[in-house]
């Protein structure tokens, strides 16, 4: 474990327990009580993720297995032991053998190293199912923010709309707002309604898939999230060589050569093989007790198994390893060009969604706060009429959503920029935001 804990440490700054004990597990869950009682943030929640995850914690039993088999593999054949009596009217006979396998013993230096291998492959696997539990964190982490921000705007927005739809009916009454106008109204705050249904829908289910990716269950349900999601960093990264780092790191690439490496070893070890599999030597003792004189006669000797390659000098294992081990050179291949590519698209939507995020932060919302001032303004100058007023009221609640979904996408595609260069499994340009429905939109426009 000390492998995988150090390189975990190193990608992400996160620590990881194996709970095996009673202290072990009180440790743990003191360090996830001290997390859960702030604020949740992405670094604490990917934190709380590494200790209480059980599936996480499977993960960590598996590579206990995987270490018994190979100290199990690295040690020599056991030998075997046998023993027969055989009664007849005169005599009695026994025969005792020990038989090893001269083969095992002989192959035992290629066999530990296989072994060795296959366990350095099992440590890799470890530590990318722990990093993509971290990165499947931080993904439902910002879902889960997000869809509150949302909620909580909308909130507001749909107060707004309910104070206008009022005022919109008083008018009607006295005739100054005609009947079109009114269900103009009207249709916007129920689609308002029914948008911020939704989003109040989809914030729960993202609210408990990061309770199960936490592990969270009890008391624990209680999780302190932020209102809204992180502000924007000031300038987005700069990766010229996203590619050779994607190369560099990816734990993924790191078990294909792991595995390619343990290929080759067991085609060397079927080529050393091929002619000679089986060999078994031991030694023999007989005793033969005559029944009537009692007089015992005891015979020794050495025995020796080999099978007789008649039809097969071991041509077909060979074909069979080298196929084998060429089939993982393709493989090889190809993940690497996969991961050339994920590492190019992960970037190019990364720099393409900070770029809208901050377009939406910078200069659509700004714009859109002075032009509603402005209106807001003219409006108590009477120098527009209220319908000029509500109508910049409703293009502005589609620009803030508009600029939340926005924020929520960068940051994903910043998670996902991290995935492709560490881990690979992105999907990247993932989206999912609760979008004003284009009846809405068209609905603002009027």
């Amino acid at each position: 474990m000390a492998f995988v804990a150090s390189a975990v440490q190193q990608e992400t700054g996160k620590s990881i327990a194996p709970v095996r004990t009673q202290d072990e597990a009180y440790s743990a869950r003191e360090t996830v009580d001290k997390l859960l009682k702030r604020e949740l943030s992405a670094e604490s929640a990917v934190q709380i993720a590494l200790l209480n995850n059980r599936g996480l914690q499977a993960r960590f039993n598996e590579l206990a297995l995987a270490e018994a088999r190979r100290i199990g593999d690295s040690l020599p054949p056991n030998p075997g032991l046998s023993l027969s009596r055989m009664s007849g009217a005169f005599e009695i006979e026994i025969e005792r053998r020990i038989v090893a396998e001269v083969i095992g013993l002989a192959t035992l230096p290629f066999r530990s190293e296989l072994a060795a291998a296959r366990f350095r492959e099992a440590q890799l696997q470890t530590v990318l199912a722990t990093l993509g539990t971290a990165v499947e964190t931080r993904r439902t982490y910002y879902r889960a923010v997000a869809s509150r921000e949302l909620v909580r705007f909308l909130q507001q927005a749909q107060e707004a709309a309910a104070t206008t739809t009022k005022f919109a009916a008083r008018l009607g009454e006295t005739g100054a707002m005609n009947k079109l106008d009114q269900a103009r109204e009207l249709a916007f705050y129920a689609e308002l309604s029914g948008q911020l249904a939704s989003a109040r829908q989809r914030a729960l289910s993202d609210r408990e898939a990061l309770i199960r990716r936490l592990g969270l269950w009890g008391e624990d349900l209680a999780l302190k999230l932020p209102n809204a999601l992180p502000a924007l960093p000031r300038k987005a990264r700069s990766l010229a060589h996203v590619e050779v780092e994607a190369i560099r790191r990816r734990v993924d690439l790191q078990i294909g050569r792991m595995e390619l490496d343990a290929l080759r070893k067991s085609y060397g070890l079927t080529q050393a093989t091929r002619v000679v599999s089986f060999l078994d030597a031991g030694y023999t003792e007989k005793v033969l007790k005559d029944r009537a004189t009692g007089e015992r006669n005891r015979e020794r000797g050495f025995e020796l198994d080999l099978e007789i390659p008649i039809f097969d000098f071991g041509e077909v294992k060979v074909r069979e390893a080298e196929a084998i081990y060429m089939a993982g050179v393709n493989r090889l291949l190809e993940r690497a060009v996969n991961a050339r590519s994920e590492a190019r698209d992960a970037y190019r939507v990364y720099r393409s969604s900070y770029d809208i995020a901050n377009h939406y932060t910078r200069e659509v919302l700004p714009l859109r706060k002075i032009i509603t001032d402005e209106s807001q303004l003219r409006y108590n100058g009477m120098l527009i009429d209220v319908f000029t007023l509500l109508n910049e009221a409703r293009q502005r609640i589609v620009a803030t959503t508009e600029a939340i979904n926005a924020r929520r996408e960068f940051w994903l595609a910043a998670t996902n920029l991290d995935a492709a260069i560490t881990v690979g499994g992105i999907a990247p340009g993932e989206s999912g935001g609760v979008q004003m429905t284009a009846a809405a939109a068209a609905g603002a426009g009027h």
